[in-house]
């Protein structure tokens, strides 16, 4: 069995819940179990589902479709482990 891990400590949105709705996400996309300890979202399953490379798109798409895809970034943290990170904004002079 694979475990994959999302740390999304620095996610934050207008939307009350976000964790929980990343959670129900990938439980519905990769058809794996996936559970929540308030900032690291734990994935396991077995196959192409949690692999990271998948994962990690499919948290992209989640960022999308709640219009976080400009505020927030996935990065590889770990072996094992991805990290939702805050854009750096590059101001305009």
């Amino acid at each position: 069995m694979i475990e994959m891990k999302v740390d999304a400590s620095e996610l934050k949105a207008d939307e009350p819940k976000i964790n929980e709705k990343l959670v129900d996400w990938l439980k519905d996309k990769t058809g794996a179990e996936a559970s929540s300890d308030g900032k690291v979202v734990t994935i396991k399953g077995e196959g192409e589902a949690v692999s990271k490379k998948y994962i990690r798109v499919t948290v992209k798409k989640f960022l999308h479709k709640h219009v976080l895809d400009e505020t927030f970034r996935v990065i590889g943290n770990e072996e094992n482990t991805l990290k939702i990170k805050m854009r750096k904004l590059v101001e305009e002079e």
